[in-house]
Order: structure tokens, then C-alpha cells, then sequence
């Protein structure tokens, strides 16, 4: 079970908690977690990244143990602590100007 923290504009539009739980067949990876993501709550396809691309949204970013995870690989494999549903996989909404 990998635990999966939804910005509060995300929340709304997928009706869901802060937190969810996403449960994989196979290796535990971004693109696994965002795929389940979006299988358990279709309203999110698009909005976290391009439908046609699969590239990620500008100002979407995701953080795990502590560290940016925004660039990298989508088959890059999450760390033993997110896996183990120690620590979640936080997808954060981020601002533009300052």
C-alpha cells in the first residue's frame, strides 16, 4: 500500500481525503503510482499530467522522504519508506510569482 498526499485543489475535484491509498501489482514506481491514481479516481486524469504526453503539469510537484522526485524517470523506483506505506508520496501544487 503506498500512501499518496493529494493537494486541496486535487482533493475536490476527485471527492477524496487528504490522503489515499493506492495499492500496485508490480514495481512500485511514479508512473505505477500515478497510473493507479488515476485508475481509482478518473476525474484526475489530466490535471496531475498531459493525457497525450504523460509529461508532468508546470506547477506539479512531487516530493518523497523529504526530497524533490519532480524530474525524475517515471520508472524510477519510489524509496522503502513510501513502498512500505511509512512515508507518503506527496503531490504538491506549486505557486508561480512570489
Amino acid at each position: 500500500m503506498i500512501r499518496v498526499m493529494l493537494p486541496t485543489h486535487l482533493q475536490r475535484l476527485a471527492n477524496a481525503s487528504r490522503e489515499t491509498e493506492i495499492q500496485l501489482e508490480g514495481p512500485a514506481t511514479l508512473g505505477a503510482v500515478l497510473d493507479a491514481l488515476e485508475a481509482q479516481y478518473p476525474m484526475l486524469r489530466g490535471t496531475i499530467r498531459d493525457h497525450r504526453t504523460k509529461q508532468r503539469r508546470p506547477f506539479i510537484r512531487f516530493f518523497a522522504c523529504g526530497e524533490d522526485w519532480s524530474h525524475e524517470p517515471w520508472e524510477v523506483q519510489l524509496p522503502a519508506e513510501v513502498v512500505a506505506g511509512e512515508e507518503p508520496l506527496r503531490i504538491v501544487g506549486a505557486m508561480a510569482g512570489g
